[in-house]
This record gives structure tokens, C-alpha cells and sequence, in this order.
């Protein structure tokens, strides 16, 4: 069988190939660090630019493949993950078009260009992502059916309402058969095995803390925890979110020992009121929960660490919901073991001697009094020291330079330096990282926690009370901690000022709604699926075979659309098969195996005066059939030509006068 010869690809259609490709593209690469997403994304546009007049050398092909997987793989640190897969994927898609000259390889880019929307849902699920991932696919079927009838050579390109038309259509036909599989398809408990966990950590709470380390973390504003309350909410100055618990420091870090994870818990002894709410988590990839000081019990799929934290089993990589209880503690490990009153105290030798002087003059000042260290620290403080996230970088004696120097930062500098001090004079304390405060969204009645709350706070323990809660960063400014004033209302910064804050609430709302409906369909959600018609759980049998009948229907659905809208896509053929129709009715149709001109032969000898017409338009049909000619407005004027000629033949019966 010979070789079909390459159709070469014009520049009309090369322009919606690239545009479909860009639309797939462009979700994924919003969904990716903007580390990794501008350089693709200024490097396609240049492959573009520079490919456009023709195909790029090999060699310089491979030079920019290898330029970009080391480029890729340096931004992302050389860690493997579905950040690095992602990116090497988009930054590949990116590449394609240096080799873009004729229709199969525009085919290859946009079958190739299908990937980017699927890996966007690797990294992210929400709203956004899924509208431009489907529009990206619209566009890429509709480029798919222009290629088509650009290979065929057999009609002009139809216009883009009924390119969109006909894509909308079959996407219709679909439709059913994806609905059942994601209602009815029985889904999996626990995450699918196999899939990496993500190279680059998405913003969240770390188990380490060091001066500077929070500076992208406090400007961001998206989302980290959303909270409903069962009941009344505590008021915003009691909403600590506890997350890690920090011991060790050593001169500039302070961490949590990866021992500490085994030791034992000594729970706290409540106090009132008690509080009961649903936690709704972002993908973080960490394992840190943070809950509302202090967490009663710890939920399936959790464990308490050390310092009355909790930590997941699994990572965070999805969207999680956790139903939790906390109040405030009344005493809250009353005694100390040797081994924790020895963590903390503990300080690294040979740092921030100022620091240390000072702590013992105070302490020396205020006898046994630990609470009157507490209050002489706080009181310092508020007097003399001012709230910065851009406060100076600080050298080797950190916790010097900033209380005697720089007296400007935030809540690290804050929380650190005040556990040094605190343990300096002889008072146990440690760091506590975890969100402060929130914002009440009022058209969901919800609180939302964004990144920007993340804050550090300490813990001194004090006789007869145990740990208690100090927040020296809150004694400089309370309204940065508790989000009390209305310009950190979100939205109230932009460009609208404080008439954004209710678009942002649209905004939130929806994308909560979004989560509860798609992202929280979990498998029990799916086993009490039928609640409402009295089918109270359905196990996995049943799952089955209810799926099973949706599909069956939904593809005998699909089987009779498409037998019903089997269509002729060609105007020219669906013209001649009318014309051999109305020679039918006559007695004289064409038999299928018949060629055009055996049956104009046949027509001829039986009736003479159809022949001279139905002969022209036979030879100009065969001509458009099967001669070459190249696509363009020329063709196009050809192809309509004929169809009216065609219309306009009709055939009279025997005796016929008009």
C-alpha cells in the first residue's frame, strides 16, 4: 500500500493548533511554582517566534531540550516529584512546535498538548483548573476536526460556530457516561498508590524555624484552613491554631528532635467552654494538622506529638476534612520529667551573651517571681519595640541584634528571642508555631485562616499552671495577630479597597461549595449516596452493578445520538447522494458499486435527455473527488459552485412538459 503523501500544514490552521495547545497549557502552568512556570512559558513564545517561517534544526532542538531539563530540573532543586513531572511535561509542550510543519505533527502537538490539563489535576482540583482544562479541551477538539478537514482536502474549513457546534455536541454525547462514572464508579478510601508526592512543598507549617524563613509565607493570602463551628465561636482573640511545637535551637534554628515523635503524650486537663467544629485543610504535603488549643482527642487518621500537636498518618496532599473538639486548658502538664525541664532550658553555648546577661539581672531582680519575668519581658516589649516583615537580616547573635539593635521584626524574631530570654533566667519555655486569628466569611457563616495568619507564639511553664500561653508579638501588635481592624478584611488592599472584600466572599464561598460538592465526594459520601430513598449504605457489590447499569445506559444513549446525527460532514457529498436520490424516485439510482460513470452510461440509454446534465455534473464531481488541488479561498469557491449545481439539478419523469 503506498505511503500517504504528508498534508503540509497552512498558516490559518497552524494558528488554532497553537492556540489549542497554549489553552491546554495555560492552567497547568498556573497551577506550578512561578519559578518553573515563567521560564516555559517566555521559552514557548520564543520557540514559537523563531519556528515560524519553518522547522528548527535538529541539533538546535536537542540543544534546547537538554537546556530546558537542566533548567527545569535546577529550579526545582533536583527533587522528583509531580512538581519537576509537571513542569518537564509542560516544558516539552512548550518545545513541540520547533518541529510543527505539517498536519500529523500538529496532530502529535495536540494529542501530546491533552496531557497538560490532566497533570494541572495532579497538583491542583479546584474550579478554576477545571474550567480552563475543559475549555482547553474544546479547543483542542475543535482544532482536531479543522486538521481533519484540512487532511481530507474534501470541504473548506467550516466557520467557528459550527466547528464549536459540532464539538459541543459530541462532548454531549459523553457526557452521561462521565457523570455515572463519577457518582457510581467505586472510589478508593485511602490515596492511589503510585503517585509521587509533590518535590516542591506547597505553602504550609514547617517543623523548623529560622529568622526569614516565614518571609513568603506572611504576605500569602490564600486559603489554609476553613472552619465551621457546631455551636458558638470562641472569639478571635482565643483562636490560636497550634501546629508544631519547637525545642532545640542552636544559635539560628530552632526544630523539633525526630525522637520526640515517640515519646509520650501527657494530656491536658480542660477547662470550659468547650468548642466542637469541622476543619476543612489545603493540600499542604506536609503532615502537620493544626486544631484550636488545645485538641480533646485526636480523630482517625491522626496521632498526637509530642508538645499536645497533631500529626496525619499520610500527608496532607489533598483536600481534608477533620471533625475536632478543643477548650482551654485549666493545667496543662504540671510537672516536668527531668528530660523535657532539660529541653527546656536548653541554650547553645557561646551565643547572644547580651541576651544572657540581661536574663540573669532580671532574675536576680525578681527572686522566685517567674511571672514577674514574664511581665518585665512583655512590658520591654511594648514599650520600645515595633512590628516588621521587613525587618534586617541579623548575624550570628540573632536574638543581640534584635533586642538591643534592630528592635524591629516579626513573630519569629518575637517568639524566638523571648524563649531565649525567658530561658536564660531559668524559666522553662519553648516555641509554638501554628495560625492566629481569621476572617468570618457571613455568606457561609465560616471562618477562613489564610497563610498570612501563620504565627509563633511561646509557652513558659509556670508551678502549680504548667505550659501557658505567652504571645509576646501580640504585646507590639495585637491587631496583626487578631485581624480586628477592617483594612485586613481580604480584598481590602486591592485596587477596589474595602468594595472587594464581598467579591472575595463570592469568591470563597464558592470555592468551599466546590470542595464540599466535587473534591469531598469521598467513598462514604458515595456508600450513603442512595440515604434519601432509604437505602441506607452501599457496599461495593452493589456500587458495582449500579454503575454497571448507568453505563449501560449511558452508552445505548450514546449509541442512538450518534445513529441519529450520523451525518455526511462533506456539502459536496451529501448534495450528490440527494441528486442520486431524486434519480431513485425514478427508477434509474445509482447502485452502490456502480462508478459515476457507468451509471451516467446506463441513465443515457434510457433516458437521453437526462444525460447531457447529469453528465457535466458527474465529470465536475469526480474532478472535486479525486483530483489534486490545493486548500484555499479558490477551493472553497469551487466547492460551493458545485453543491448549488447540484441542488439545482432535478430530474423530470417520463412525459414530464414543464
Amino acid at each position: 500500500m503506498a505511503e500517504r503523501t504528508p498534508v503540509p500544514l497552512d498558516a490559518p490552521t497552524r494558528r488554532w493548533t497553537l492556540a489549542a495547545g497554549a489553552l491546554c497549557l495555560l492552567p497547568l502552568l498556573l497551577t506550578l511554582p512561578p519559578t518553573l512556570s515563567a521560564p516555559i512559558a517566555v521559552g514557548g513564545v520564543l520557540i514559537v517566534a523563531l519556528s515560524a517561517r519553518g522547522p528548527m534544526p535538529a541539533a538546535l532542538r536537542a540543544l534546547l531540550a537538554l537546556a530546558v531539563l537542566g533548567v527545569m530540573l535546577a529550579q526545582s532543586r533536583f527533587q522528583l516529584g509531580r512538581d519537576t513531572g509537571s513542569a518537564l511535561l509542560a516544558a516539552m509542550l512548550a518545545l513541540k512546535p520547533a518541529e510543527m510543519t505539517q498536519v500529523r505533527d500538529a496532530r502529535s502537538f495536540i494529542g501530546f498538548s491533552l496531557f497538560a490539563p490532566f497533570g494541572t489535576f495532579l497538583l491542583d482540583q479546584g474550579p478554576l483548573p477545571l474550567a480552563l482544562g475543559l475549555l482547553g479541551a474544546l479547543a483542542a477538539l475543535t482544532a482536531l476536526q479543522r486538521l481533519a478537514e484540512l487532511e481530507t482536502g474534501d470541504a473548506a474549513p467550516r466557520a467557528l460556530a459550527r466547528s464549536l457546534a459540532q464539538v459541543g455536541r459530541l462532548v454531549a454525547i459523553g457526557l452521561p457516561l462521565a457523570l455515572a462514572a463519577f457518582w457510581l464508579f467505586p472510589r478508593l478510601a485511602a490515596p492511589m498508590w503510585g503517585v509521587p508526592e509533590r518535590a516542591l512543598a506547597r505553602t504550609g507549617l514547617s517543623d523548623r524555624m529560622s529568622p526569614g524563613d516565614w518571609l513568603d509565607l506572611l504576605p500569602d493570602d490564600t486559603p489554609a484552613l476553613r472552619v465551621r463551628f457546631f455551636g458558638a465561636a470562641p472569639p478571635q482573640s482565643a483562636m490560636y491554631w497550634r501546629g508544631p511545637v519547637l525545642w532545640h535551637y542552636d544559635g539560628r534554628t530552632w526544630s523539633r528532635p525526630d525522637w520526640l515523635a515517640a515519646a509520650p503524650v501527657p494530656p491536658p486537663q480542660p477547662g470550659r467552654p468547650r468548642w466542637r467544629y469541622e476543619l476543612e485543610v489545603e493540600p499542604t504535603d506536609r503532615r502537620e494538622l493544626p486544631a484550636l488549643e488545645v485538641p480533646l482527642a485526636a480523630p482517625a487518621g491522626t496521632r498526637f506529638t509530642f508538645g499536645h500537636t497533631l500529626s496525619t498518618l499520610r500527608p496532607l496532599s489533598g483536600l481534608t476534612r477533620w471533625r475536632l473538639e478543643s477548650a482551654p486548658p485549666v493545667r496543662f502538664e504540671d510537672k516536668l520529667t527531668p528530660m523535657v525541664l532539660r529541653m527546656a532550658l536548653q541554650l547553645p553555648p557561646d551565643y547572644n551573651p547580651r541576651t544572657l546577661a540581661l536574663a540573669r539581672r532580671w532574675r536576680a531582680e525578681a527572686g522566685d517571681d517567674d511571672a514577674a519575668v514574664v511581665r518585665r519581658a512583655l512590658g520591654w516589649f511594648r514599650r520600645e519595640f515595633a512590628y516588621s516583615i521587613s525587618a534586617p537580616p541579623l548575624g550570628r547573635n540573632a536574638v543581640d541584634e534584635f533586642l538591643f539593635d534592630t528592635r524591629t521584626g516579626y513573630c519569629e524574631h518575637y517568639a524566638g528571642a523571648f524563649v531565649v530570654l525567658m530561658r536564660a533566667a531559668g524559666i522553662p519555655a519553648r516555641v509554638v508555631t501554628g495560625y492566629a486569628g481569621g476572617y468570618r466569611n457571613p455568606l457561609g457563616d465560616y471562618w477562613l485562616v489564610r497563610n498570612s495568619d501563620a504565627h509563633a507564639w511561646a509557652e513558659v511553664w509556670l508551678p502549680r499552671r504548667g505550659w501557658v500561653r505567652v504571645d509576646p508579638t501580640a504585646a507590639v501588635a495585637p491587631e496583626r495577630i487578631y485581624d480586628t481592624i477592617d483594612d485586613r478584611a481580604p480584598g481590602a488592599e486591592g485596587l477596589l479597597g474595602a468594595g472587594a472584600t464581598p467579591l472575595f466572599n463570592l469568591g470563597d464561598w464558592a470555592r468551599r461549595a466546590w470542595n464540599d460538592f466535587v473534591l469531598g465526594y469521598d467513598a462514604q459520601r458515595q456508600q450513603r449516596l442512595l440515604r434519601p430513598f432509604g437505602i441506607e449504605r452501599l457496599d461495593s457489590g452493589a456500587l458495582i452493578a449500579l454503575f454497571a447499569a448507568a453505563a449501560a445506559l449511558a452508552l445505548l444513549w450514546m449509541a442512538w445520538l450518534s445513529a441519529r446525527g450520523v451525518r455526511e460532514p462533506d456539502p459536496v457529498l451529501r448534495a450528490w447522494h440527494r441528486l442520486e436520490r431524486r434519480y431513485r424516485r425514478l427508477g434509474l439510482g445509482r447502485e452502490p458499486h456502480e462508478p459515476a460513470g457507468d451509471w451516467v452510461a446506463r441513465v443515457a440509454a434510457q433516458r437521453p435527455d437526462l444525460a447531457p446534465a447529469l453528465e457535466a455534473l458527474s465529470r465536475r464531481f469526480v474532478h472535486w473527488r479525486y483530483a489534486a488541488r490545493t486548500p484555499g479561498p479558490a477551493a472553497a469557491r469551487e466547492q460551493r459552485e458545485l453543491v448549488r449545481l447540484l441542488h439545482a439539478h432535478r430530474p423530470r419523469p417520463t412525459g414530464d412538459r414543464r
